[in-house]
């Protein structure tokens, strides 16, 4: 087992003073439980990339679900689809950073080259600002994948922590399997030690990943560290036949480091996903002088800029002008009594899809 010092220690980062004296005069203005949602956090906790960009981590991993969509066992379809999803959470910045909320309007856009010569595409846009919304798109025809859902994030303030309550839902198609759906509930996510202590980044709570057309749903809890035990960066789950509640598989380990299955039948447990020896798949942006003016890495340019620099006037100043702008279209809009649409997607029910999927 390896220690647990070092698998958080990029979930960790210490303040300079004058950084938490920025958050200690935040939070002075805050009361438990609010949303904080219209509170301007400093720049200096932000990622430099885009929400709508932050999603593609979890296509990092698209072979675990090629090779899954080939399986004809739907119970080990059903671990494949359960590996690429736990897979997604290993990656991201050092320390505890926050990506961009999205504008409204905004998208990203990127496509995937891979080993095999295929190809996927993903796009993403903010379709609501209140509330915040991020609907996205990923397909790879060769290998008949779809995935598709959107993310509500709700933040809240706890005192010394923020919690980023993740609303909305997720949704993996395997189209040659007769379009079987997997249907994904995500975790909540933690800051810890925002005022005092340390800065942590924790996923916590439940998170759920279910098939209707094979009867199976696994509920995974990813545990928060206790103050005096416990491991940094836990998850367990059961894969449980829903009509009968047979547990037929345990997951177990971390999220950021090794990941066990153990059939309940045999007790054999086994490797599940390894994230110190996954190989991220990288993804083909546009250069910026040709991307639209709403696409993230374009609209967000001078902010990404100076976050690079460490020039947190500047960075103040390049979201500011955004915000500012955003603004002021909605108050044109407001004037002229216009209706904002989605450029890229529209709502089905209570989700939302790619337009050009609509029959």
């Amino acid at each position: 087992m390896s220690n647990n010092n070092t698998d958080n220690q990029n979930n960790t980062e210490e303040l300079e003073e004058g950084s938490r004296n920025i958050l200690l005069a935040i939070a002075g203005q805050l009361t438990k439980g609010m949303d904080l949602q219209r509170v301007a956090l400093p720049t200096f906790v932000l990622e430099p990339r885009s929400m709508l960009e932050r999603i593609t981590d979890f296509m990092s991993h698209p072979e675990l679900l090629f090779s899954a969509s080939k399986v004809d066992d739907p119970v080990e379809r059903f671990i494949g689809v359960l590996r690429y999803y736990l897979s997604g959470w290993h990656i991201k910045p050092k320390g505890v950073k926050k990506p961009y909320n999205p504008v409204l309007g905004e998208f990203f856009r990127c496509q995937y080259k891979y080993s095999d010569d295929s190809e996927a595409f993903y796009i993403a846009e903010q379709v609501s600002h209140h509330p915040p919304m991020s609907a996205y798109f990923y397909t790879c025809p060769e290998h008949h994948v779809l995935i598709s859902g959107d993310i509500r994030p709700k933040s809240r303030f706890y005192g010394n922590s923020v919690g980023t309550i993740m609303e909305g839902s997720s949704h993996v198609i395997l189209t040659d399997r007769y379009n079987e759906r997997y249907d994904i509930e995500m975790p909540n996510m933690y800051a810890r030690g925002v005022l005092f202590g340390t800065m942590t980044i924790e996923l916590g709570d439940k998170s759920k990943l279910s098939c209707k057309s094979s009867d199976l749903s696994c509920e995974l809890d990813f545990k928060t560290k206790g103050f005096f035990s416990g491991q940094w960066n836990s998850v367990v789950g059961k894969i449980k036949k829903e009509s009968t509640q047979e547990v037929l598989y345990e997951i177990s380990g971390q999220w950021s480091n090794e990941l066990y299955i153990k059939n309940c039948k045999t007790s054999q447990k086994d490797l599940l996903f390894d994230a110190k020896t996954a190989v991220v798949v990288p993804k083909t942006v546009i250069p910026e002088n040709q991307q639209q003016d709403y696409e993230s890495r374009r609209l967000w340019s001078k902010l990404t800029e100076a976050i690079k620099n460490r020039d947190m006037d500047g960075a103040t100043e390049a979201k500011t002008a955004v915000e500012d702008h955003q603004r002021q279209l909605a108050k044109e809009r407001e004037t002229n009594g216009t209706k904002w649409t989605p450029q890229f997607f529209e709502e089905d029910y209570d989700d939302y899809r790619l337009k050009s999927l609509k029959e």
